[in-house]
C-alpha cells in the first residue's frame, strides 16, 4: 500500500503542487496540510480518499503560491488575542516570560497571506481548481497501489502454493503417529511394570486416548481450506487486504495448533516452516489494498 503522486496546476496568478502519498495501515487514515486560507480544501481530499481507498495511512499535502503585485500580507487579530489570551495566567502567575511579538508572529494563524479584497467566487473557483488537481493526485496514487499489487500477486500465490505443499507434508507425517504414540506408551509401560500380556488392552486404550489428542486431521484440513480461500481472495478484483490479515490469524492458529499436538520431531519440523511461510505471507498482505 506504499505509494507517491504528484500533480501540478494553474489558474491565473496561482500555481500549486498537490502530492498524495501512502504506507500501511489496518484501516484508512488521511492527513491533510494545505494553505490556511483555502480550509475547504481538506474535506474534499478526505472525501475523495475515501471514495479511493479502503485502508492506509495517507498524507495528502498542497503548496500554492499567488505571483505578481495582488499579494497581501497581514496579522489575523482575532488568532493573536486568542494566544495572548492563553498565555496571560502563566504570565501573571510568573511561570512563564511575557510573549514576544516576534515568537506570536510565528504562531499557526497569526500571519495570513491573500489577496487584497478577495473576492468569494474567486476563491470558491480556485479551491475548485485544486480539489481537480488533488483528485488526480490521488488517482495517480491509486494507479500506483495498484502497480504495486500486481506486482506482489505471483509472490503471494507463491506463498498459498508452498502452504498447500508443507500442509501435505505434514498430512502424510501426521499417518504415523497413532503407531508412534502406541510404542512410546508401551515402552514406557514396560520400563516401569514390565511386559505383561494383561496391559496389552490397557496399552492399546491409552494409546488410542492419547492418539485421539494428538489427531491433526481438523487442522490440517482446515489449513487446506484456507488455502483455497486465500486463491479465491487473490483471483478477485476487490479490495481484499483486511480479508487477508484476517485469513492470516487462521492460517497461524492451525499451524500453532498443529505444532502443539505434534509428537513426531519431523511433523514439528513441518509445522515450524508452515508458520515461517505463513509469517511470509502475513507480511506481503499488508501491501494489499
Amino acid at each position: 500500500m506504499t505509494g507517491f503522486a504528484r500533480a501540478e496546476g494553474r489558474a491565473g496568478a496561482w500555481t500549486w503542487v498537490a502530492e498524495a502519498r501512502s504506507v500501511n495501515g489496518r484501516g484508512l487514515e488521511t492527513r491533510f496540510r494545505g494553505p490556511a486560507n483555502l480550509e475547504g480544501l481538506e474535506r474534499g481530499a478526505r472525501e475523495a480518499a475515501q471514495g479511493l481507498f479502503s485502508r492506509g495511512q495517507l498524507t495528502v499535502a498542497v503548496q500554492a503560491r499567488q505571483s505578481g503585485g495582488s499579494a497581501a500580507v497581514r496579522v489575523n487579530r482575532d488568532q493573536l488575542e486568542r494566544y495572548l489570551e492563553l498565555c496571560r495566567p502563566y504570565v501573571e502567575a510568573n511561570r512563564a516570560a511575557p510573549p514576544a511579538l516576534d515568537g506570536l508572529l510565528c504562531l499557526p494563524g497569526v500571519i495570513e497571506a491573500g489577496a487584497e479584497d478577495e473576492d468569494p467566487d474567486a476563491r470558491a473557483a480556485l479551491e475548485t481548481a485544486i480539489a481537480e488537481t488533488v483528485a488526480l493526485a490521488l488517482a495517480d496514487l491509486k494507479a500506483a497501489r495498484l502497480a504495486e499489487g500486481a506486482a506482489l500477486a505471483p509472490a503471494l500465490a507463491g506463498l498459498v502454493d508452498r502452504i498447500e505443499a508443507l500442509t501435505a507434508e505434514a498430512r502424510t507425517e501426521a499417518r504415523e503417529q497413532p503407531a508412534l504414540l502406541k510404542e512410546r506408551f508401551a515402552k514406557r509401560i514396560a520400563e516401569l511394570v514390565g511386559v505383561s500380556a494383561v496391559l496389552d488392552e490397557r496399552v492399546v486404550q491409552e494409546a488410542a486416548v492419547m492418539a485421539g489428542r494428538a489427531d491433526v486431521r481438523e487442522e490440517l484440513d482446515r489449513l487446506a481450506a484456507h488455502v483455497e480461500s486465500a486463491r479465491e481472495l487473490l483471483a478477485g478484483a476487490a479490495a481484499v487486504g483486511r480479508r487477508l490479515d484476517f485469513l492470516t490469524q487462521e492460517f497461524m492458529r492451525e499451524a500453532n495448533t498443529l505444532c502443539s499436538k505434534s509428537a513426531d520431531i519431523a511433523l514439528t519440523r513441518t509445522g515450524l516452516a508452515l508458520k515461517a511461510t505463513i509469517d511470509q505471507f502475513r507480511e506481503q498482505a499488508q501491501n494489499v489494498e
